[in-house]
C-alpha cells in the first residue's frame, strides 16, 4: 500500500466530506476555498486513487429495533492461511456482523455485531459463530453505550 500525496486542500477536502458526504460539490469548493470545477477534479482523483473509497447514509440502528451492539473476540484453533481466509470469509456471509477485523493478541478475530435484541445476539452466537468450523473460543462484549463516534480518520 502506497501513502498518498495529498496536500492542504485534499485533507480539507477529506475531512468536509467525512463531516458531510452529502453536500454539493459547490458547497464542498466554498468550505475548502477553491472553485467547484477543481474542487470536482480533486475529489474525482480522490475517489479513484481509492482514498474515497465511498457513501453511505449512517443509520440509526435502534430507531429500526436493532437495539443491541456487541463485540465478540474469536479464537481459531489453528492459525494457518487458510483456516484465517475461510473464517474471514464466513464473517462476511453473517448479517448480524457489521465489522469483522483479524486481530493480534489472545484473539485471532474482532467482530462488531448489531442484532434486534439479545435472542437473536445469542441465537447467532450459539448456532452459527461457534458452531463454525475451527472455533475454539469466542468472548463476547455487551455495549452499554456509545460515547464517541467520530469519522473513522482524524483529518485535522
Amino acid at each position: 500500500m502506497f501513502k498518498a500525496e495529498l496536500d492542504d486542500i485534499d485533507f480539507r477536502i477529506l475531512k468536509e466530506l467525512q463531516a458531510d458526504g452529502r453536500m454539493t460539490n459547490v458547497e464542498l469548493a466554498n468550505r475548502v476555498g477553491i472553485s467547484a470545477p477543481p474542487c470536482l477534479r480533486r475529489v474525482r482523483k480522490l475517489e479513484q486513487a481509492g482514498i474515497i473509497r465511498g457513501y453511505r447514509a449512517l443509520i440509526n440502528a435502534p430507531a429500526l429495533g436493532y437495539d443491541l451492539v456487541a463485540f465478540c473476540m474469536v479464537g481459531l484453533k489453528h492459525q494457518s492461511d487458510a483456516n484465517l481466509k475461510s473464517f474471514a470469509a464466513a464473517s462476511r456471509d453473517w448479517p448480524i456482523v457489521r465489522e469483522s477485523w483479524m486481530v493480534s493478541g489472545d484473539s485471532d478475530f474482532l467482530l462488531h455485531c448489531v442484532a434486534r435484541n439479545l435472542g437473536h445476539f445469542q441465537d447467532f452466537v450459539v448456532e452459527q459463530l461457534t458452531a463454525t468450523e475451527n472455533v475454539d473460543t469466542v468472548r463476547t462484549m455487551l455495549t452499554i453505550r456509545k460515547v464517541k463516534d467520530d469519522g473513522l480518520v482524524d483529518l485535522k
